[in-house]
């Protein structure tokens, strides 16, 4: 383990959590998507963050890096679990509240905070992510996925021999690869992270299947106005999975949400080429209302 890692019990399973910067600090929760491990919030991100007086903790989420797996295809937990886990990471740093930063389900995750957990939500920054879920019957209302994603999910590819550290990391940049918007891909990058992450992951089956198959529980788009936290909404103009119409929808239900375009980003963890525009973003929107200790 990294030398500000460790593993606490919050919300009575361990956890894997890491943390940059001054206890002292505003504290930032770092919330990540569907199988994604906490190294998707690259270390040189999180200390970017820190050096603006930040404490940031990042986690892995059940099924995922060092935190506690469970057999794949069998997750024995839910969405709202998910979502209590991320208070009990709060509750397990002695942290009254926190600046809450969701990605893609981890924005997800975010909003049923913000709405269950008021008071343990400094400010609400939501990433990549939708009030409703991909466009359809349940949500006429919000663009469809791009019709190359709704290809890719009608035939998608095989999966590989998990046991095969190259198979798996070439079946994860594919992905990314898929998810991506048009800033050019930068696989040796994303190879990069994902041999780090299969490297560090228990059960890296688990990871890549798990998190699809759980029920995301009741919806909490019908209670976005009456969201508190100052809220931040940031989406890639070429998100493929939740096209931009989602973050205007979201921006619109969440009272007094500012909503900030990143140019080129598809579904993905913001790459590098947008950093100068998502980590002052963040500085200057946990600025805006202390955390309370």
């Amino acid at each position: 383990m990294g030398s500000n890692e460790q593993m606490i019990r919050a919300n009575g399973v361990d956890l894997c959590v890491e943390t940059f910067g001054g206890r002292a600090d505003q504290p930032i929760l770092l919330i990540g998507g569907a199988a994604a491990s906490m190294d998707w919030w690259e270390d040189e991100f999180c200390e970017r963050l820190a050096s603006h007086s930040r404490f940031v903790i990042r986690y892995d989420n059940r099924d995922t890096g060092g935190s506690v797996s469970y057999p794949p295809g069998a997750p024995p937990y839910i969405g709202q679990d998910l979502a209590d886990d991320a208070i009990g990471v709060l509750d397990a740093l002695g942290l009254t509240s926190a600046h809450v930063v969701g990605i893609s389900m981890g924005g997800g995750i975010g909003q049923r905070l913000a709405v269950e957990h008021a008071d343990r939500v400094a400010s609400l920054t939501l990433l990549s992510t939708s009030p409703g879920g991909p466009g359809g019957p349940d949500n006429p209302d919000l663009p469809p996925m791009s019709d190359r994603l709704r290809e890719t999910f009608a035939a998608p590819p095989s999966e590989p021999d998990w046991s095969d550290r190259e198979a798996v990391v070439e079946y994860i940049v594919d992905g990314e690869r898929t998810f991506a918007g048009s800033i050019p891909f930068d696989e040796a990058h994303v190879r990069d992270l994902a041999e780090r992450i299969v490297d560090r992951t228990d059960n890296i089956a688990s990871t890549m299947t798990n998190h699809w198959m759980i029920d995301g529980g009741e919806p909490v788009r019908g209670r976005l106005g009456d969201v508190t936290a100052p809220t931040l909404v940031m989406h890639g103009t070429d998100d493929p999975l939740f096209p931009y119409g989602h973050a205007e929808a979201l921006a619109g239900e969440i009272p007094g949400a500012r909503l900030v375009p990143l140019p080129g980003v598809g579904h993905q963890m913001p790459p590098r080429a947008v950093w100068d525009i998502v980590v002052p973003a963040i500085v200057q929107h946990t600025s805006a209302r202390p955390a309370r200790r």
